[in-house]
């Protein structure tokens, strides 16, 4: 009667079905649960976009400074050949010493060394700034935004760092965390099953139709379901104490951000009113002077490398301020269009 379904009269052919019922505040908490769990992906959506648009204006500024500090030694560069030129023809017609010439040659020597060193700088942060937004990082820049302002300058900073996009994916992160809570304690419950089954037996006997009712017992709780939902409450503490040590990281950083933004920009200004117009006219006095035949050339040589000096250091401190203005500007996300449309979208009713 081996490997025959008919052979022996105890054989019994059944299909059956089991449905399992679970009660409606256990699929409210699960259908929380993975509603929670969309939200945080669209948090964690946000906080990269956040971080994309940052370093996206940062390798821009980066780039646009190094191109203008490229024309600034450009343009250094042409006054020194001009100068060399000068000294060159007084030393021709005897009015001026072979070491002038030598002096000038070394010096736009020393230009042409810096040039090269920045001609690789733009080269890089072109591709730092391609890395980000592609081949169009080879066209040519705009304007600069203004770096005298920031979107929220003025306002609450302890709010701004509440909608930080770390601070509101560790919030998405807690709302997961209390809706597994939910389900736990839900899961305390269990859940009932109904089967039905359809039996076809031998001919001596007749068919058979079963009704089942499945009700599990909930044994040993205290080390099963009362342990995982401790594990669960924990771990909503832990996301709260960690939310709190990361508000107040971003609050402090945040507030030396701003001090040192507001610094630079004042340090901007006080070149432009007072450095380098200060460094022009020693610039200016230093040439007079050397003309006049009062001076030398290597007083004004080194009067135009202290310009130089003094308005690379202006870009420098300038540079500085745009990045950490792109840094305080891209700080909250801006509202995702294209998801706030489709909430919209599913908020309605087919057909609508």
């Amino acid at each position: 009667m081996r490997y025959s379904l008919t052979d022996d009269f105890m054989t019994m052919r059944s299909v059956g079905l089991t449905q399992t019922f679970i009660g409606s505040d256990k699929r409210d908490a699960r259908r929380d649960r993975f509603e929670r769990e969309a939200e945080l992906a669209s948090a964690m959506r946000s906080m990269e976009l956040a971080r994309l648009r940052t370093e996206t204006a940062r390798a821009w500024f980066d780039r646009f400074y190094q191109q203008r500090i490229l024309n600034l030694l450009e343009r250094q560069r042409e006054e020194a050949v001009l100068t060399a030129e000068a000294v060159s023809t007084a030393y021709r017609s005897g009015r001026g010493p072979q070491k002038d010439v030598i002096a000038a040659q070394e010096e736009i020597s020393r230009i042409d060394n810096r040039i090269h060193e920045v001609r690789a700088d733009v080269s890089n942060s072109t591709t730092l700034l391609a890395r980000w937004i592609g081949e169009s990082a080879r066209l040519p820049l705009g304007t600069a935004p203004a770096l005298s302002n920031i979107g929220w300058d003025g306002l609450d900073t302890a709010h701004q760092v509440d909608l930080h996009p770390e601070i509101q994916a560790l919030n998405s992160k807690e709302q997961v965390a209390l809706a597994e809570v939910k389900v736990a304690r839900e899961d305390k419950n269990a859940d009932w099953s109904l089967s039905l089954m359809f039996s076809r037996r031998g001919d001596n006997f007749s068919d058979m139709v079963s009704v089942g009712a499945s009700i599990p017992l909930q044994w040993n709780q205290k080390n099963r379901q009362d342990r995982e939902l401790a594990a669960r409450l924990e771990k909503v503490a832990e996301i709260r104490a960690e939310r709190e040590e990361m508000r107040r990281e971003h609050h402090s950083e945040v507030e030396r951000m701003l001090a040192t933004w507001r610094s630079n920009l004042m340090r901007v200004r006080d070149y432009d009113q007072s450095l380098i117009p200060l460094a022009t006219e020693r610039t200016n006095a230093s040439v007079a002077a050397y003309r006049g035949g009062k001076g030398t050339l290597a007083t004004v040589l080194e009067a135009r490398r202290m310009e130089i000096n003094t308005q690379l250091e202006r870009l420098r401190i300038e540079k500085q301020a745009a990045a950490i203005w792109a840094w305080l500007e891209f700080l909250i996300p801006e509202p995702d269009a294209s998801a706030d449309a489709t909430n919209s979208k599913s908020d309605k009713e087919p057909g609508q």
